[in-house]
């Protein structure tokens, strides 16, 4: 058991007889009452989402799950294939279980991953990922006079993000996951 403040994105969560990954969570103190979080959860077992409010202090059946280093190695349409760093034993996992987090997968990217009773529950991103620009068009004189200082790029896993118009093919850049923005050149 634990209370709202335990409650963080990829935690585990026991509600109704049911595992939960908490997919979204803000704490929220309005000035005038009681401080709360407001949460998005996915079951674990059906992938249906559902959205709890927490008031502050209530306790939560917070599910204690193991962690394990992995890394991605590929996508065969349906699930997502990933190798124990420490033992090499890979495992499957759903899409549906990832969510929206599976955009910034690429090929030997190093992941944490929430396991529980030999099962993964849920993916931890790094914080920032580097990727490098497969495409990008190229500046336009007068760009910036326009106030237009962005452009679409694309990046080797065919993630698009907006990124500042300096940016040419075949440049190493970071990506923030939490966000999807661009965070910076890769510093070398």
């Amino acid at each position: 058991m634990g209370d709202t403040t335990d409650i963080k994105k990829g935690a585990i969560i026991r509600h109704n007889n049911d595992l939960y990954v908490v997919t979204f969570a803000q704490f929220v103190n309005p000035g005038k009452g009681s401080a709360f979080t407001k949460t998005k959860l996915k079951s674990i077992s059906t992938g249906k989402g559902i959205e709890i409010t927490y008031k502050s202090g209530e306790s939560v059946d917070i599910v204690q799950v193991g962690y394990t280093n992995m890394q991605y190695l590929y996508n065969d349409g349906t699930n997502y294939s990933f190798m124990n760093k420490e033992t090499y034993e890979t495992i499957e996992v759903s899409a549906d279980l990832l969510g929206d987090d599976v955009q910034y997968l690429r090929e030997g990217l190093e992941v944490i991953m929430a396991m529980h009773e030999g099962r993964a529950v849920a993916m931890q991103l790094p914080k920032k990922v580097k990727y490098i620009v497969k495409e990008a068009p190229p500046a336009v004189k007068g760009d910036s006079a326009s106030g237009n200082v962005t452009k679409e790029i694309v990046l080797d896993n065919d993630l698009h993000i907006q990124a500042p118009i300096f940016i040419k093919e075949g440049e190493e850049i970071l990506v923030n996951t939490e966000t999807g923005l661009y965070a910076g050149r890769v510093n070398e």
